[in-house]
């Protein structure tokens, strides 16, 4: 079995209104909450400008790419070199992980953001230790 290599370094699920469900993140300066709350500010600003909002953006040798389903936005960061599309593509499958374990009634839910402590162990495959 061929081992891929693994491109996400921080991994955010969000509401659309910023709520971080789950988070992976390397540097833990980063307050989650606070990083939601600013993409989630971000993408409703791009939705205004733009059809759609935003997609992607860069900081220094990171690129963040953000892929919106149904309410929630999926985010990851990867170095700047990684090819976008292999980064849309995990998104994507993280999601559909995602949406497979939790479905559309649980995802009415009580903001209790501890049921998504456990999404780490089903998406290990994909993040950086």
């Amino acid at each position: 079995m061929v081992k891929l290599p693994k491109i996400l370094i921080d991994f955010w699920v969000l509401t659309e209104n910023g709520i971080v469900l789950y988070s992976k993140v390397s540097d833990q300066k980063i307050n989650p909450q606070l990083f939601g709350a600013l993409m989630s500010a971000l993408n409703k600003f791009a939705e205004k400008l733009t059809d759609g909002g935003i997609s992607n953006f860069e900081m220094s040798d990171l690129r963040f790419v953000i892929i919106k389903r149904r309410r929630f936005l999926f985010i990851g960061s990867s170095l700047y070199k990684t090819k976008e599309k292999k980064v849309i593509d995990d998104l994507m499958l993280i999601s559909d992980q995602f949406f497979k374990l939790y479905s559309e009634e649980f995802l009415d839910w009580d903001n209790n953001i501890e049921t998504f402590s456990d999404f780490g162990d089903h998406i290990k495959q994909f993040l950086e230790k």
